[in-house]
């Protein structure tokens, strides 16, 4: 055995041992959290949009009945990957709650962080109609380096990543909004590669020339000719490409905000917290399961999320390795990302053998 590997397995046991222990402490938290969530599963659906019929009317319609609007659901998880169009024209779906469509409603509840069903339970239906990410969910691969107990991130197939310490991003100056001036969106958008520079090696650069940039940003209405056509006001919100695509798009659609200026509108989507969702996408990363974490798919309107969290930071460390300047107190100290498994960033924040533990999971799980 190597030297190299032997330092590894070493360094495994450590974490092992550090794992179990810290796991005790928050395993109180994670049991309320739990608790929770299911109290948030008996809540009344309020979130539909013009895109998806509302599906509340199919809550708890059980597998073999037949019940309009079903089809709908059908094209749905068609949409995001769940279901395979035999016949290669998704308008023949059928409304009959069939065993295929209880094994995508499964699939689905497993990579959203749902219990794991297969029926249209409340927490479900009420998750596919909100506002998402177009990015589909089933071509990601989990972190199959072993010990994943705790991780929810996921990669495009192939792990895909940029190969050089420096990107250059552009903003299109012709696909842009007419109600946000080109200064608001770039303010955002510096705001949120700043999150993910802050914890990877990697700098990007704002340039003017949307052609020789690496990364491409704009904002398009319906198809748009990329393969992934826009569908109106609060259905997908944006997508982005893997690496080395570079492109980035957001529904024009949509009522972006910026600086939190929802006004008690219920269709605001801001800007910010799906621009940092989307960077993810376009350094590598796909959805997680974790609800807290930046790269869950699903966003309510007139909510922010931009505050990247312990399992963002670990999926995206794992592409690219860590900022040698970075910083625990950058990451979010919401009450409801602090815990994302075991260890806790209340626990890890100012603390140094907390950074190094963190360090050692990273680079070694």
């Amino acid at each position: 055995m190597s030297r190299n590997k032997t330092h590894k397995n070493r360094a495994l046991c450590f974490v092992l041992i550090l794992f179990c222990f810290f796991s005790s402490f928050y395993a109180r938290n994670l049991l309320e959290e739990e608790e929770e969530s299911t109290e948030k599963a008996t809540q009344t659906i309020h979130v539909s949009n013009a895109t998806w019929h509302d599906f509340s009317r199919l809550v708890d319609v059980q597998i073999g009945s037949h019940v309009r609007g079903v089809s709908d659901l059908k094209r749905y998880l068609h949409r995001f990957g769940y279901v395979i169009d035999d016949v290669g024209d998704s308008r023949n779906f059928s409304d009959v709650f069939d065993g295929r469509l209880e094994s995508a409603i499964s699939l689905y509840q497993e990579n959203l962080g749902l219990p794991i069903t297969g029926r249209l339970d409340t927490s479900t239906v009420t998750l596919m109609s909100s506002p998402r990410c177009g990015v589909s969910d089933t071509h990601m691969i989990i972190n199959d380096d072993g010990i994943h107990t705790t991780a929810h991130y996921t990669y495009f197939n192939g792990k895909p990543k940029w190969n050089r310490d420096k990107l250059t991003y552009a903003i299109s100056k012709t696909h842009k909004l007419d109600y946000l001036t080109s200064d608001e969106v770039k303010v955002v958008f510096r705001r949120a590669f700043s999150k993910w520079a802050s914890v990877i090696p990697v700098n990007f650069e704002e340039v003017d020339d949307s052609t020789t940039a690496d990364l491409k940003i704009g904002f398009y209405a319906g198809d748009h000719g990329d393969g992934q056509p826009f569908d109106g006001v609060l259905g997908t919100l944006a997508h982005a490409f893997a690496p080395a695509n570079g492109r980035l798009h957001l529904d024009a659609a949509e009522t972006w905000v910026v600086d939190d200026d929802f006004k008690g509108s219920t269709v605001a989507v801001d800007l910010e917290s799906v621009a940092t969702h989307e960077i993810g996408h376009l350094l590598g990363l796909g959805h997680s399961s974790q609800e807290s974490a930046v790269m869950y798919p699903s966003l309510r309107p007139g909510t922010k999320k931009v505050d990247l969290t312990v399992d963002d930071v670990a999926g995206v460390l794992k592409l690219y390795g860590p900022n040698p300047k970075l910083q625990l107190d950058s990451l979010t100290e919401s009450e409801d990302s602090l815990k994302n498994g075991a260890v806790s960033w209340r626990f890890l924040s100012g603390n140094f053998t907390g950074y190094v533990l963190l360090v050692v999971m990273i680079l070694f799980l």
